[in-house]
């Protein structure tokens, strides 16, 4: 079975860091997400110093810190992935903000050095002027990635401000060598809103072996007695190198690689209740390309050549950044972000 990253319990935690106190308070976070879980005593320990490095460099460091915080699978297995967002002023020189003994506050600088060494995945972006995101993923026990893992993908999915709930939602599934990225967008916001959401990605699992137009079509009908939702389903065939899209209402979707910057094509219209046109199209697709989907809470004017680098980062940082800079704040919000495995990438 290929990789799975998927929410396994609960909705992601998002903590909005601004004084030492949230320092405790993101401790507390990161372990009740693992607890009950299969992380050990030192493992759990690992996770709640992360969380302290990373909220700590935030306080010192940054403007508008974000910690987001959620539950990954893999298979069976389980992980935790931390990642802070800030609009601070940029690392100058990561290499040596990498360096323990490195400090522009006064501190011991061994944060982000310290965060790297006791996680499986690490990244980070920084730009002067606009920010820094750093992700940090552990797991529990002796995981590995699945040999057949074939893409890596990145995920913000946020209720609105002051809801607990999203009404937004996503998949990835793999079947084969193929693999369908699922977004949902329920009409509203919030637990009604989520109701139509989840539906939609029941029957997205479901027919995960059909066309991506298919999948829309047998969602339209099965979301006729709720509110309805915007729905986007994306297959990418690495063996053909083509991307099947199929989308209704208000999801983006584009394709970036070296060759230019590609809108896939979405109809107006409300899955499970007026959908004029279902339609497939599909794209060419190369192994540097990404995709990226996101619902109507991320502002559609973000465009990655002013991020130098980001292209190049895992994933969950693109998705991350493009939620700091492009978020409107009054929606639900999800951005997922995926690409080919690179050979020899965790």
């Amino acid at each position: 079975m290929a990789e799975h990253l998927t929410l396994s319990s609960g909705e992601p935690q998002l903590l909005e860091v601004h004084d030492p106190s949230d320092v405790a308070e993101a401790r507390r976070i990161a372990t009740r997400v693992v607890s009950g879980t299969d992380f050990n005593d030192v493992e759990t320990a690992h996770v709640a110093l992360v969380a302290t490095e990373l909220t700590t460099n935030l306080i010192k460091h940054a403007k508008g810190g974000r910690l987001i915080v959620r539950l990954l699978q893999r298979g069976t297995g389980l992980g935790i992935e931390l990642m802070a967002i800030d609009h601070g002023p940029g690392i100058r020189d990561l290499a040596q903000a990498m360096r323990d003994g490195y400090s522009t506050a006064g501190s011991p600088g061994t944060g982000l050095g310290a965060v790297k060494r006791l996680t499986w995945e690490f990244d980070i972006h920084s730009l002067q002027g606009k920010g820094t995101a750093v992700l940090a993923r552990l797991w529990s026990g002796q995981l590995r990635r699945d040999s057949n893992a074939g893409i890596e993908y990145g995920i913000v999915c946020l209720p609105m401000p002051g809801q607990e709930v999203s009404g937004d939602g996503w998949r990835v599934e793999s079947l084969g060598a193929k693999y369908t990225c699922t977004l949902v967008d329920g009409l509203g916001h919030g637990p009604d809103a989520a109701i139509p959401a989840q539906a939609a990605l029941a029957i997205a699992h479901e027919y995960r072996d059909k066309a991506p137009a298919e999948i829309v079509e047998r969602a339209h009908g099965a979301l006729r007695s709720t509110r309805g939702a915007a729905l986007a389903v994306g297959e990418i065939d690495p063996a053909s190198r083509l991307v099947r899209f199929c989308g209704v209402g208000n999801i983006a979707a584009t394709i970036i690689n070296k060759a230019g910057i590609r809108h896939l094509v979405s109809y107006n219209g409300i899955v499970g209740q007026e959908a004029r046109k279902i339609t497939e199209f599909t794209y060419p697709w190369s192994p540097d390309s990404l995709l990226i989907m996101h619902s109507d809470g991320l502002s559609t004017h973000w465009d990655l050549r002013n991020y130098p680098a980001l292209m190049q980062r895992h994933p969950a940082l693109i998705a991350g950044v493009l939620y700091r800079d492009f978020s409107r704040g009054r929606d639900d919000i999800t951005v997922l972000a995926a690409r080919e495995l690179a050979d020899g990438a965790f």
